[in-house]
């Protein structure tokens, strides 16, 4: 249930109001902009009659909200969440762009690439440390070890990471990483969510392969409601019947998420087709479909490499296409966050 407060409502008011839901054993989502005063009431609201709560002088209206999410609902919180991150702000037009390897193979590899990246404009290094692979005989990351090497890249290039996680188990590694990924096999993973919302570091939700945003968005809810509200959301592609490209772009998803959730949403062009002369055309869509930034994957020598190769861009191509995207992005209207 959301109840939107009067304008200028009188603060000792609103204060014996917000006691009274406390006291009902709700759970309050407070939010105030500039001319709107929200409660977003979590739990059971079964018991509250809309005309009762009509019956307070300081209440405007009340509305029911019927989607199962509610914390990560944009009804619930009208204005974008902006995620601010080792100095760099996410959302409500800031882009960023983040980039790295598939998987981190070598200290000299990283650090090249981690160079590169910020060279070419990007905010934040991605890398593989832990890699969740279909089959059991493929190369799955360096682990602790690949933690280490992109946390020395951190170091040498002052670069935030952003890696993925696959275990609450390996929760304490990852204590100086800036952002954790979810992955999309994890999507669903609701013991990791739980242990996810129980921290405080900000989450990059990848979409699962199949999942309906009415699952995205829960899986979502599920972090908040551990009580971490750092979440981004990433549209990497779905599975679809198409057999020419490893994923299909779900485009859509990026304004969908903007009318349904308050959150900021990025968008993974290299994952999405699988294919790296894919990717600048599928940034431009998302950087035109509202995208708050974008996913790439880059390798030093794409041939070479130990996962993904076939959609990791070479350096020179990327900074053709972060030339690209900083040009479309401006001229958009978003504010390019610094290296």
């Amino acid at each position: 249930m959301i109840v939107v407060l009067k304008q200028n409502s009188d603060q000792e008011r609103v204060d014996r109001l917000l006691q009274h839901f406390k006291d009902m054993g709700l759970t309050i989502h407070y939010s105030k902009g500039e001319n709107t005063t929200i409660f977003g009431l979590i739990g059971d609201t079964t018991r509250l009659d809309e005309r009762d709560v009509l019956a307070y002088d300081i209440v405007e209206r009340v509305q029911r909200v019927t989607e199962p999410f509610k914390s990560v609902n944009r009804k619930f919180h009208p204005q974008d969440t902006i995620i601010s991150v080792a100095g760099r702000k996410i959302g409500a037009g800031y882009f960023n762009v983040m980039a790295g390897p598939c998987s981190v193979e070598s200290e000299e590899q990283i650090v090249m690439v981690a160079e590169a990246v910020k060279k070419a404009g990007a905010s934040f290094l991605r890398g593989g440390a832990f890699k969740p692979r279909t089959s059991p005989y493929s190369f799955q990351g360096l682990e602790a070890e690949g933690l280490k090497l992109l946390l020395e890249a951190k170091r040498q290039t002052g670069l935030p990471i952003v890696t993925e996680i696959m275990s609450e188990k390996h929760l304490d590694l990852f204590a100086d990483v800036d952002i954790i990924q979810l992955g999309a096999r994890n999507m669903q993973n609701f013991m990791l969510l739980k242990e996810l919302g129980r921290s405080n570091k900000p989450i990059l939700l990848k979409r699962g392969l199949s999942a309906t945003m009415e699952e995205f968005l829960m899986a979502a809810e599920y972090i908040f409601a551990g009580g971490n509200t750092n979440v981004i959301l990433c549209e990497r592609g779905i599975r679809t019947f198409e057999t020419m490209i490893r994923n299909n772009l779900d485009i859509s998803a990026v304004p969908l998420i903007k009318m349904l959730s308050h959150l900021p949403v990025i968008v993974d062009p290299s994952h999405a087709a699988g294919r790296r002369d894919m990717v600048q055309p599928l940034s431009r869509a998302a950087i035109a479909a509202g995208a708050d930034g974008l996913l790439i994957e880059v390798h030093n020598d794409p041939r070479c490499a130990l996962c993904d190769g076939a959609q990791s861009l070479d350096i020179p191509c990327f900074d053709a296409v972060m030339a690209d995207i900083e040009r479309r992005a401006t001229f958009e209207g978003r504010e390019m966050m610094p290296q």
